[in-house]
């Protein structure tokens, strides 16, 4: 006899929210990653933002969906939840970055500390909103 694990829609709270921490984990790695990778090619700073947010947000759409929140089938209702939800998330993260990157002063970290408050700020919303609203069961 196999055991078997419970879906991601029968998780807790806690088992919810290890499995969000370890996939942003890694989306932000795919995000951070190819930011720094579109800056040193000399794309400009807030394109190369928009770029490394939508390739670390479908990363990390895929496996929330799959590993974390996934109730039976995803449904339209439901992708146009997430459309929305990283839309707008999209804009505060964009909006974020710039403002930090305006208001931090010239050291060496700067764009590096204005990604990761965005990222921090985006990342809060995305976890209720995903939970709440996305991915409700």
């Amino acid at each position: 006899m196999t055991a078997t694990r419970p879906a991601p829609a029968e998780l807790g709270l806690v088992a919810q929210l290890s499995r969000f921490v370890a996939i942003g984990v890694l989306s932000a790695l795919v995000d951070f990653g190819s930011y720094q990778g579109l800056l040193a090619l000399g794309t400009y700073v807030h394109v190369a933002k928009a770029i490394s947010f939508i390739l670390g947000t479908t990363t990390a759409y895929l496996l929330n969906r799959r590993f974390t929140f996934t109730v039976d089938g995803a449904g339209r209702a439901r992708f146009a939840g997430f459309v929305l939800l990283y839309g707008t998330t999209f804009a505060l993260n964009i909006g974020m970055n710039a403002l930090m990157l305006a208001v931090l002063p010239a050291i060496p970290l700067r764009v590096s500390i204005a990604w990761v408050i965005a990222q921090g700020t985006a990342t809060a919303i995305n976890f209720v909103m995903l939970r709440t609203v996305v991915f409700r069961h």
